[in-house]
């Protein structure tokens, strides 16, 4: 029997929304929820902590929970006691962290244009001076470090990726479409990107050329919307956040699993409970997140 090519279209969507069955625990950020959350793998919400616009978030191996906010960074007990905290100057907006293996933190600053590093006293122990002319709010988005002390940041206002070396020096400019939101330094030297409103993921090599992407339509049922946090599996695997701003709110899930030939294997949608997640990190991969076993 013959179906209708609409019918067809159908047929594939449910096929592969019935496969996606293979959930995971997680923590998230939403972003206009203003929360971070740990999830079961059965969807259950396990551990959530109130905060303004969080954007970075991470499972540390003390079991405490470190994430960026509108504010600053915070590093929260499991019993919701403040284990550290840094507060960004006035005017400033912080938009990702990341645990670094010598016990500081790592954060990027809107408004001071700079990536700071600060210790377990709250204090910058470490500054790193950006160039940028656009508002606040577009500055910057995620941002990295890898093992040899070079830096990677998402300029998301001027659609590139910038590599600095430790002592802040441009190493090079990548150009990419839209307005990047994250940025991860692969093990083979490869960079996986997240293109926000250009609704794409980019894989790079080292000579920058596209050796995997993930474009609009490729995933049925799931238009991509705007592109934010993203981690790499073990498996080769990759979870992408797909933030619901902008008038999308409980269309689709907020984020999903796909295979390296862009199937979907699954995905999460609560729309009861969370409206704009814009970060995850999957919670059965094991790895130090201070020492970049973590890949986002």
């Amino acid at each position: 029997m013959k179906f209708p090519a609409t019918l067809r279209t159908l047929i594939a969507f449910l096929a592969v929304t019935l496969s996606a069955q293979a959930a995971r625990p997680f923590l998230c950020c939403d972003y206009n929820g203003d929360k971070v959350a740990r999830v079961s793998a059965e969807g259950t919400i396990e551990w959530e902590y109130t905060l303004k616009h969080p954007q970075d978030c991470w499972l540390l191996p003390n079991g405490n929970y470190l994430f960026a906010h509108h504010f600053g960074a915070v590093e929260i007990t499991p019993d919701k006691k403040i284990a550290w905290e840094y507060k960004a100057p006035e005017n400033v907006e912080v938009d990702g962290c990341q645990p670094l293996p010598d016990g500081r933190v790592l954060v990027i600053e809107c408004g001071t244009s700079r990536i700071v590093e600060v210790g377990r006293d709250g204090k910058v122990a470490r500054e790193i001076k950006l160039e940028t002319t656009v508002p606040t709010h577009n500055q910057f988005r995620g941002t990295r470090k890898t093992k040899d002390g070079h830096y990677f940041v998402c300029f998301k206002g001027e659609g590139k990726i910038v590599e600095l070396d430790g002592e802040g020096k441009v190493l090079r400019r990548i150009s990419v479409p839209g307005d990047p939101h994250e940025v991860v330094p692969l093990p083979d030297g490869h960079l996986l990107v997240a293109c926000g409103d250009a609704h794409k993921i980019l894989e790079l090599d080292a000579q920058e050329k596209v050796v995997w992407e993930l474009n609009e339509n490729d995933v049925p049922g799931n238009p991509l919307r705007l592109m934010t946090g993203c981690q790499r599996l073990p498996n080769g695997n990759t979870v992408f956040c797909n933030y619901l701003g902008h008038g999308h709110v409980g269309e689709q899930p907020c984020f999903f699993e796909v295979t390296r030939d862009k199937k979907l294997v699954w995905q999460f949608q609560d729309n009861a409970h969370f409206q704009t997640i814009n970060q995850v990190q999957v919670l059965d991969v094991p790895g130090d997140v201070t020492k970049g076993e973590i890949l986002r």
